[in-house]
């Protein structure tokens, strides 16, 4: 995100080489491992599960494979840290290339999401009964196989419920504590179309880890004298008409280090302590300059165990890093998807990208390009509900990958109903996509609102 006109592109060449390590299946062949499963969530209508893979043997795995069969009128959904392929009501998953490799005693897991009551039955794990002996007996293959890759038109995937008290599909906008050449707004002017205003930005202080917040001093000039207690005056404004306000950390800008224990505890501690003062209903991570996932991790567990669990937590990273599972923030969001309420990418100021197909770097701009950059992450772990498009709002608010509204909406209806597509097609629907969010509201407000009058009616008509 950025504070100024002043905008970097950036193009990281090597992220071909990178990305397509990400996305290469091992060979499955090994003896010993076994299997247990757990639906981890179940809402009715359908269901979590999750497989956990141990190596008893004393040789490493390299490479496993997990076949089982689900009963009629149960459908297979989203699915994380595996590779699936399904003929009719039997799935396999194959490992992704960071977790092929199990060691003697060490375990790995790989999730998914059910519509219906079923449950798996007649697994196997490398060819033997997931508990170790041999292959139970499976069902006879259909008579004719279906397509390898799913059409786009695939039923949509049930997602968990969410506990934030968020609609289904929401639009985000940033708002500026700061003074730019964009319009300055007290926060209760956020126009009425955003679900989610995220307050730009908590920077860091001189204990690190820490963050802390207050209104800008230019920014209160410019509107005549706006104190802390008027804006907080204005977060309860904005939720008393249903609202979601958080707060952001970082920005193009933002130092904020979290990379060790002490660091993690002052993190969650300051944040804390806003939430506390201003009345954010959570967090949002910005950080341009890198994170160490492990740390931030921690602290964000950390914070949610003070709040509870109607925590919102955000993250809004740059198209490169979201590029492979082994880049720090898309194994942060992995990391915590337990917790996780939505990652809004940043598609823009990113020149040309691959995609999940790995066939073509699509140029910025276009609805191929946001499609198959969002593919990437619903491919590769996130739950469709913790996904949503990060655009700018019109001229001035980026320095590349500024679309028409229309462009933004298209891209909505080809990644949940398969419609409106350009070239590229995902290799399925998506019905669950969390929404849109733009940077920023005051960028919007100065372009006439229309990012926002045409974006948050679109949202309604998808699935």
């Amino acid at each position: 995100m950025k504070r100024s006109r002043s905008l970097v592109l950036s193009l990281v060449a090597a992220v071909v080489a990178t990305v397509g390590a990400a996305w290469v299946a091992m060979p499955a062949f090994a003896a010993g491992p076994t299997a247990t499963f757990v639906k981890t969530a179940d809402w009715g209508t359908g269901w979590e599960g999750k497989y956990t893979i141990t190596n008893g043997g004393g040789s490493t795995i390299n490479g496993w494979n997990l076949t089982f069969e689900l009963p009629t009128g149960t459908t297979l959904g989203s699915y994380w840290d595996a590779l699936l392929t399904s003929s009719g009501q039997r799935h396999t998953f194959t490992n992704r290339s960071w977790n092929g490799s199990i060691a003697p005693g060490a375990s790995v897991s790989f999730g998914f999401l059910a519509t219906g009551s079923g449950a798996p039955r007649n697994c196997t794990l490398n060819g033997v009964a997931c508990g170790g002996g041999t292959p139970p007996p499976t069902t006879p293959p259909p008579t004719t196989p279906p397509p390898t890759t799913p059409p786009p038109t695939t039923p949509p995937p049930t997602t968990p419920p969410p506990t934030t008290g968020l609609p289904k599909h929401v639009l985000t906008g940033y708002w500026h504590n700061f003074d730019n050449p964009a319009v300055e707004l007290r926060l209760r002017d956020v126009p009425n179309e955003y679900d989610v205003v995220a307050v730009a930005f908590a920077d860091a202080t001189a204990t690190p880890g820490a963050v802390a917040f207050t209104v800008d001093p230019g920014l209160s000039a410019s509107l005549g004298g706006y104190t802390d207690a008027d804006f907080r005056a204005d977060v309860q404004t904005l939720r008393s008409r249903g609202k979601k306000v958080i707060i952001s950390v970082g920005g193009e800008t933002g130092r904020v280090a979290v990379n060790d224990a002490a660091s993690a505890v002052a993190f969650a501690d300051s944040v804390h302590a806003l939430i506390g003062r201003y009345g954010f209903d959570g967090v949002d991570i910005d950080l341009e300059n890198g994170l160490n996932p492990t740390y931030m991790g921690q602290a964000l567990r950390s914070l949610r165990a003070k709040v509870g669990s109607g925590l919102i937590i955000t993250m809004a990273p740059q198209t490169i890093d979201m590029q492979s599972p082994q880049t720090s923030y898309f194994k942060l969001a992995l990391d915590i998807r337990d917790i996780l309420t939505v990652v809004h990418t940043q598609f823009y100021n990113s020149g040309a990208m691959l995609g999940c197909d790995q066939n073509a770097a699509y140029p910025q701009g276009t609805v191929n390009f946001i499609v198959a950059l969002t593919c990437i992450q619903l491919e590769a772990g996130l739950r469709p509900d913790q996904v949503a498009l990060g655009l700018p709002a019109g001229p001035g608010a980026a320095g590349g990958g500024i679309v028409p509204p229309s462009v933004v909406n298209a891209a909505l209806d080809c990644l949940t109903k398969g419609t409106n597509c350009g070239s590229f097609r995902p290799p399925r629907t998506y019905p669950g996509l969390r929404g849109a969010m733009t940077w920023s509201v005051n960028w919007d407000v100065s372009n006439g609102n229309g990012f926002a009058r045409t974006v948050k009616p679109h949202l309604a008509t998808l699935p």
